[in-house]
């Protein structure tokens, strides 16, 4: 896939340079002096792009990807296709052109401007041991948008790949004026996990919990009941009318394994039947309504479709 460039368009300089010999050469008499010519106005320089930033459309919405960060999983069985001959996931990746050692896996949170609200979906890894993350605050500045001024957090499930950026370094809310939106056995979760006392109690007044499903911004936002990955995870679609994007969460991992063995068992998954389950049937639900969908770990920027390869899946990105 290709990347924009980095680039910057430099104003042009002002031309003209005096003749030379000029002072040499009587001057016009004053009634014929041709009229000064005002200097050409020197073109304001567009903001530079940024390689963690890849702006689109949904419909009428301006949206974007904000690379976090990544994440590198070993290939040996222990993260992904648990309990599979080696051989078969090496030849599946090797297919698809991916190296066989490590999986690789990027993170993207996604930005979306619906009117006067700013949306933001899951929050990135910060400074989780597990990856080489941490860089969403950036990103979203460089989109133009300072984390004041995000007016909803759409989280899809608990874990610190998603929810690790909505605390500060020093425990404070990243997003001060941001409601935070998740299913409600999700919040139920988080409320009971004594390792997540610190992140319940800084979110807490902030957070509008769903049920599984709901409409959240009517017209804009509806959640998508995909439990299995965790038990309240959420999938969104994001859009107006027919333009929808479908944001997937952890639904899949890896474009590759994720996509193509959707029935093959994935480490993180709390409960991997139904996750197994909800894969299949959210993906065939992609493909069969021809939907763009949005993966936070595919490739950078993880926008793309999924098209059916008989009985299974394959991953079609947009670039």
């Amino acid at each position: 896939m290709t990347r924009t460039p980095l680039f910057l368009t430099m104003a042009a300089a002002l031309t003209g340079a005096l003749l030379a010999g000029c002072s040499q050469q009587p001057a016009p008499p004053a009634a014929t002096a041709p009229a000064a010519t005002a200097p050409a106005a020197e073109a304001a320089p567009k903001p530079a792009e940024n390689a963690d930033v890849f702006r689109f459309k949904i419909g009428a919405l301006d949206a974007a990807a904000l690379k976090d960060g990544d994440i590198d999983a070993p290939n040996d069985g222990t993260t992904f296709a648990i309990g599979q001959p080696k051989a078969d996931v090496d030849a599946l990746l090797t297919a698809a052109g991916q190296p066989t050692d490590m999986l690789h896996l990027s993170i993207q949170p996604l930005l979306v401007r619906a009117g006067e609200r700013v949306l933001l979906f899951d929050t990135g890894a910060a400074d989780a041991s597990f990856a080489r993350a941490g860089r969403l605050p950036a990103s979203l500045r460089a989109a133009g948008v300072e984390p004041a001024q995000v007016t909803d957090v759409f989280i899809t499930h608990h874990h610190a790949d998603h929810v690790g950026g909505l605390l500060t370094r020093d425990g404070t809310l990243a997003f001060p004026n941001a409601a935070v939106h998740l299913s409600a056995p999700e919040w139920n979760g988080i409320k009971a996990n004594k390792d997540e006392t610190k992140l319940a109690a800084a979110i807490g007044p902030k957070v509008q919990p769903f049920e599984p499903g709901a409409q959240i911004v009517p017209g804009v936002v509806t959640a998508v009941a995909d439990a299995g990955h965790t038990p309240g995870h959420s999938a969104y679609e994001i859009g107006t009318g027919d333009d929808r994007l479908l944001y997937i969460g952890d639904t899949a991992h890896h474009h590759v394994i994720s996509v193509e063995r959707p029935e093959w068992t994935v480490q993180y998954d709390e409960n991997a039947p139904e996750a197994q389950k909800q894969r299949r049937a959210l993906l065939q639900r992609a493909a069969d309504g021809k939907m763009r969908v949005y993966a936070v770990h595919f490739p950078f920027p993880g926008l793309g479709r999924v098209e059916a390869k008989g009985d299974s899946f394959v991953w079609v990105a947009e670039r």
